[in-house]
C-alpha cells in the first residue's frame, strides 16, 4: 500500500462501503478527506470529514474548497441510494439519478481536472452489476449504474494519455442497508468488498466485477429483461 502521505477522497463515507474503506485505508496509513451527508463516526489524527450532500446545488463550490486544500491523489466516489418507486411520484427516481451518477460526473469536474494537471491520479467509482439490468421495480437504481459505468468507462479510456487512471467497480449483494432483494445470492460482506476496493486501488483496472459467482445469473436476467422489453405491448391492464 501507499506510503502516508498519499491523500485519498472518500465520498459518502458515513455508512457502508465507505465507511469502511475509510477505516481500513486509516489503519494502512492513507490521509483521507470524508464527505458524507451526516457527521461520521471516525476519529483519527490522519482524518477530516466534510458534511456535505453531492445533490447540493452548491456541492461543486464546496468540494472545489475542500480539494483546494490539499492535492488528492485518489478519489472514491462511494455515494449510492436506491430508492422507492411510485408511478405516482417519480421525485424519487430523479434523486437516485442526482446522487448515483450526477453527484459523481460533479465530483470529476471539479477533481480530474487537478490530476490531469499533474499527470496523475485515481478515480474510483462504485456501481453494480445491476448496470446491466432492466428493472420494473427499482427503474432509476438500474439505469443510473448502466449511465455510471459506461461514462466512467469511457472516461477512463480518455484520461490514460494524461496518466490518470479510473476504475469501475461493479459489485454484486453486499450487506449493507442498499441491499434490499429479498433473494442476495453470494452476498459479500463488508471485509470483503473493501478487499477488492484494495484490490482495485493496487492494480487500477479500468473494470472490475465481483463476484465472478453471480455474473451468469446477472447475465440470464439481463437477457430475460430484454425480452420482457421486446415483447411489452402497451398497457397491460388497459382501462376501460
Amino acid at each position: 500500500m501507499p506510503p502516508p502521505s498519499r491523500h485519498v477522497l472518500i465520498i459518502g463515507n458515513s455508512d457502508g462501503i465507505g465507511l469502511h474503506s475509510t477505516r481500513r485505508l486509516l489503519d494502512r496509513g492513507w490521509k483521507i478527506t470524508g464527505i458524507s451527508r451526516r457527521a461520521s463516526p471516525v476519529a483519527h489524527a490522519g482524518y477530516r470529514h466534510h458534511v456535505l450532500d453531492v445533490s447540493d446545488r452548491d456541492y461543486v463550490e464546496k468540494l472545489r474548497a475542500i480539494v483546494g486544500q490539499g492535492l488528492v491523489d485518489t478519489c472514491i466516489y462511494c455515494a449510492g441510494i436506491g430508492g422507492s418507486f411510485d408511478p405516482r411520484d417519480l421525485r424519487s427516481d430523479v434523486h437516485v439519478f442526482e446522487v448515483n451518477l450526477l453527484g459523481a460526473l460533479r465530483s470529476a469536474e471539479v477533481i480530474v481536472p487537478t490530476m490531469v494537471a499533474v499527470g496523475r491520479g485515481h478515480f474510483v467509482v462504485l456501481s453494480s452489476q445491476a448496470d446491466v439490468l432492466v428493472q420494473a421495480e427499482f427503474p432509476s437504481y438500474a439505469a443510473s449504474k448502466a449511465a455510471l459505468s459506461n461514462y466512467f468507462e469511457g472516461l477512463g479510456l480518455a484520461l490514460r494519455p494524461h496518466g490518470v487512471a479510473v476504475s469501475n467497480l461493479r459489485l454484486g449483494f453486499v450487506d449493507t442497508k442498499m441491499a434490499r432483494a429479498s433473494v442476495r445470492p453470494f452476498m459479500y460482506t463488508l471485509d470483503q468488498a473493501v478487499d477488492v476496493v484494495e484490490s482495485v486501488l493496487r492494480k487500477r483496472p479500468l473494470r472490475l466485477t465481483r463476484p465472478l459467482s453471480i455474473a451468469p445469473l446477472v447475465r440470464l436476467l439481463a437477457w430475460i429483461s430484454r425480452w420482457r422489453v421486446l415483447l411489452a405491448r402497451g398497457p397491460a391492464c388497459p382501462r376501460a
